[in-house]
C-alpha cells in the first residue's frame, strides 16, 4: 500500500485531477469536499500529506492548517489557493503549511512537490548527539528544540531549517541553496518561503526577535547562524 495522501477541495474536478495523478504514482487517495470534515478525518487519520484547498465549505484551509498544528499534529500540508495575493502565501506558511501552489497548477508539478515535500519530511539523518549553541539546544534524535532549558515547539520543516543552519555554523548560507537543499526544489523558486521559515526561527528562538544575536541575515546572499 502507498503512502496515504488526503486531498481537500471542493471542486469534483479539481480532486478527480489529483486523485487520478497522484495513484498513477503509487499513492493512496482519500478525497474530502467538507472543511469540517476533512479536519476531523486528518485529527482522527493517519495520512502521509495533504493537500489542502484554502476556500472551503464549513471550515476554510487556513483554519484547518492552524487548528491542525495546535493539535500538534504535524502531516505535511501543501495549500492551494486560487488567490495570488503575497499576503495569502505567508499567512498559509505562518500557520503550519510546508508548501502552497496557485490555481490552476500544472498536475505533474503537484505530483513533484508531494514527492518532494514527504522526501523532505522523512527523519534527518544525525547522529544523537545533543547540539548547544548560545543559548539554544538541539536533540536531533529526538526532533526537540531548547530555549534556554525550556522546550519550544516546531514544525518538521523549521527543524530542518535550524538543523542545515546549524551545520553551516558562522558560513552565509545562499536563499537558493536553503531553497534546493531544505525544499529540494531544483528548479527556481520563490525564496520567500525561506524568509518566512527564518522568521518563524527568529520568533521562536532569539532573546529578542526585532534584534536577533542568533540568526543573521547577510545583504545581498542569505542567512548565517552564529555561536
Amino acid at each position: 500500500m502507498g503512502q496515504r495522501i488526503l486531498i481537500v477541495d471542493d471542486e469534483d474536478s479539481i480532486t478527480t485531477l489529483i486523485e487520478y495523478n497522484l495513484e498513477q504514482e503509487g499513492f493512496e487517495t482519500v478525497v474530502y469536499q467538507d472543511g469540517k470534515q476533512a479536519y476531523e478525518a486528518a485529527k482522527n487519520e493517519d495520512f502521509d500529506l495533504i493537500v489542502l484547498d484554502l476556500m472551503l465549505p464549513s471550515m476554510d484551509g487556513m483554519e484547518i492548517c492552524q487548528k491542525l498544528r495546535q493539535d500538534n499534529i504535524h502531516t505535511p500540508i501543501i495549500m492551494l489557493t486560487a488567490k495570488r495575493h503575497e499576503q495569502d502565501m505567508i499567512t498559509g506558511l505562518e500557520y503550519g503549511a510546508d508548501d502552497y501552489m496557485t490555481k490552476p497548477f500544472s498536475p505533474k508539478e503537484l505530483v513533484t512537490r508531494v514527492k518532494v515535500v514527504l522526501r523532505r519530511t522523512q527523519p534527518v539523518e544525525e547522529s544523537g548527539k545533543q547540539i548547544r549553541l548560545a543559548h539554544i539546544r538541539v536533540d536531533p534524535e529526538t526532533y526537540e528544540v531548547f530555549k534556554e532549558d525550556e522546550l519550544v515547539e516546531f514544525t518538521k520543516k523549521e527543524f530542518d531549517l535550524l538543523i542545515y543552519l546549524v551545520k553551516r555554523k558562522n558560513k552565509p548560507v545562499p536563499r537558493a541553496d536553503l531553497l534546493k537543499d531544505v525544499w529540494d526544489f531544483d528548479f527556481v523558486g520563490d525564496t520567500r518561503i525561506v524568509d518566512v521559515h527564518i522568521s518563524h526561527l527568529r520568533e521562536k528562538l532569539e532573546l529578542d526577535p526585532k534584534k536577533p544575536t542568533l540568526i543573521k541575515t547577510v545583504r545581498g546572499i542569505g542567512y548565517k547562524i552564529e555561536g
